[in-house]
């Protein structure tokens, strides 16, 4: 039954139902005799479902919804034999509801590509006597204390503490870091993250369930399923239009005896102009954003952008460009130029997968500078790397990879190099023939566009929050370049989540912007969730309720004007509608309008609804 009620209800059927109901007006202004008049094909088309609708809702649910008072009306209009009324207030009862549900509907792709990241197998590692068995086994056999190795370019399937090697992960998944997070024996790893070099034992903490990706996955589920629908305002205005529709006709036919004026009474009740006041509003502000590069998925997203006092950001790829740049190149000796150490740290990069080193050899050659051959390259993953140039041997990394090859690091390099990090910046020192020559800090961007944004958005009365999985000197540095005085770093995703439900228990309504994996639980958990559509992660993407195509924050402003815009819109046509509705109930219940009449106010009315709709389509808000 209920597939069958969905097929009429469909956008197909529906305009079916319209020819029918077309033909029947011609009929009627033509005043031929036919045996059957189409308007019965219109009722049945769209009157049914809306009749189906009406009762599960008072079986199911205990409500009384607008579907109630447009079956009542259409019976009423059926019994004195007015069928084209009948059949109008069913057709753009099925119009309205087919626009409505097109803007409410959300993509729910994310979860499925998120488990996807969860890796299916890991290499487990077993001793027999002497010798050191290694296999390959499915993720389901892997236990808690068992021994993994992982690879480097492998994805760490479990939760683990490194008990053997020396490496870097990139755990943008989990933290969103930009930068990979060098880890050496002791440290914990996360699943889902990926090693990049070296190869490590791990020993298992947590399996299944319990592993990080599996409660980043059920958070983003518990998120989606935890988000109430929004009753449609009609359906809000039903639970007391109904009664006063009934009481109002019933009142009517006893004062004048005659059921026409009662049921045109039903009849002009019918919230037609009121159900199209929101979708064709939404659907209008969505043609808009959409020209703008913002990819608007619901109406109820668009509406509660409207209510929003308090926007958090994620920093990497959202406040940030998220890609890696040569920020500051320092030497430390008279005879050698900046350019000098540059060229000598990227001759030796250039052999290097590292993400620094490829930012300081992208730098070197958008310089123009000559690279040198270099030979008998190693390296040793979360500490540097080393090579001959001309003969001699450099080194890159940190203070204890130099001071291990007996390279002595002064004091006031020790200062420099704390000053770019308390910035936020990654930094390798330079080592040519046992002397520390210079050092290259690496760094992500703050977008161009960023601080304007933010002083928009206070202007505006929006509080501005930062939340992200970055160290404390990185966010500190980039929230005060942007402006943001509020800031909660090192936060993993669940954290974020956290983060959030206590600052909407504080009364607040929250607007989450991120890219990453590791958002998409914020994004689902916040009240409006917004995606970098560029640069954020597909995951990311399909989780967000809205989607910046451009990656162009400084719409955010601007979204939260076509928000405003659209709800007063809709509070104008809602009122506009009823306007008409009350005049027409008196001028039916003097006899000023018959069914047929009533519904070709309806008509007016809804007409009048759409063009205000449309005015939103060309409205100036950038």
């Amino acid at each position: 039954m209920k597939n069958a009620m969905n097929y009429l209800a469909g956008l197909h059927m529906t305009l079916v139902s319209g020819a029918f109901l077309a033909a029947s007006l011609l009929i009627l202004l033509g005043d031929f005799s036919v045996p059957l008049d189409p308007a019965w094909l219109t009722v049945f088309i769209s009157g049914l479902p809306l009749v189906y609708l009406a009762i599960s809702r008072i079986i199911s649910e205990r409500r009384i919804t607008s579907a109630l008072l447009i079956s009542i009306a259409m019976f009423a209009c059926i019994y004195i034999g007015e069928l084209f009324a009948a059949g109008e207030v069913a057709f753009i009862m099925a119009i309205g509801a087919i626009l409505e549900d097109r803007t409410v509907e959300k993509a729910k792709k994310g979860i499925q590509e998120l488990i996807s990241l969860a890796p299916r197998q890991g290499r487990r590692v077993t001793a027999q006597g002497k010798d050191v068995h290694e296999e390959i086994v499915p993720i389901e056999q892997i236990q808690r204390g068992d021994m993994l190795r992982v690879l480097p370019g492998e994805s760490i399937p479990v939760d683990g503490i490194i008990l053997v090697g020396n490496t870097s992960i990139d755990q943008s998944v989990m933290t969103g870091e930009s930068l990979p997070v060098d880890k050496s024996v002791g440290d914990g790893v996360f699943s889902g993250t990926i090693n990049r070099f070296g190869t490590i034992d791990m020993e298992v903490t947590r399996v299944g369930e319990d592993s990080s990706l599996q409660r980043l996955i059920r958070m983003v589920q518990e998120a989606e399923n935890n988000k109430a629908p929004i009753q449609r305002i009609v359906d809000k205005w039903a639970e007391w239009l109904v009664p006063m529709a009934i009481i109002i006709a019933i009142t009517s036919y006893f004062i004048t005896s005659d059921i026409v004026r009662a049921v045109t009474v039903l009849v002009v009740f019918c919230p037609c102009a009121l159900v199209l006041a929101t979708p064709t509003s939404i659907m209008a502000a969505i043609g808009q954003a959409t020209r703008q590069g913002v990819l608007i998925k619901s109406g109820e997203a668009l509406e509660h952008m409207g209510k929003i006092d308090l926007i958090a950001f994620d920093k990497t790829g959202t406040l940030t460009q998220g890609t890696l740049t040569v920020s500051d190149t320092v030497s430390f000796l008279a005879e050698k130029s900046s350019h000098d150490v540059l060229q000598l740290a990227a001759s030796v990069e250039v052999l290097s997968e590292h993400p620094l080193g490829k930012a300081i050899v992208a730098q070197a050659r958008e310089m123009n500078l000559a690279l040198e051959k270099a030979d008998n390259f190693t390296m040793i993953p979360g500490r540097g790397i080393s090579a001959d140039v001309n003969g001699k041997t450099v080194l890159i990394g940190n203070i204890g990879y130099l001071e291990e090859h007996n390279v002595t690091v002064k004091t006031k390099v020790g200062i420099a190099l704390e000053e770019l990090r308390m910035q936020g910046k990654a930094v390798v020192l330079v080592a040519h023939e046992g002397v520390c020559v210079g050092m290259v800090a690496i760094s992500d961007t703050l977008r161009p566009n960023a601080q304007f944004m933010v002083e928009k958005l206070h202007s505006m009365g929006i509080g501005v929050v930062l939340l992200t999985g970055d160290h404390v000197q990185t966010a500190q540095y980039f929230s005060k370049q942007a402006g943001i005085d509020t800031v909660c770093s090192d936060l993993l995703p669940a954290q974020k989540v956290e983060r959030i439900q206590v600052l909407q228990q504080q009364g607040h309504a929250v607007c989450m912007i991120g890219d990453g994996v590791n958002d998409a639980p914020a994004l689902k958990a916040a009240d409006v969730g917004v995606a970098m559509g560029t640069m954020g992660s597909d995951i990311a993407i399909d989780a967000a309720d809205i989607a910046l195509m451009g990656d162009d924050i400084s719409k955010i402003p601007y979204l939260k004007r076509l928000s405003n815009a659209t709800v007063n819109t809709i509070k104008f046509s809602i009122t506009l509608s009823m306007l008409i509705n009350f005049v027409a109930i008196g001028m039916s219940v003097v006899g000023m309008l018959n069914p047929i009449t009533g519904a070709l106010v309806h008509n007016a009315g809804s007409v009048l609804v759409v063009l205000n709709a449309a005015r939103l389509y060309e409205r100036k808000l950038v």
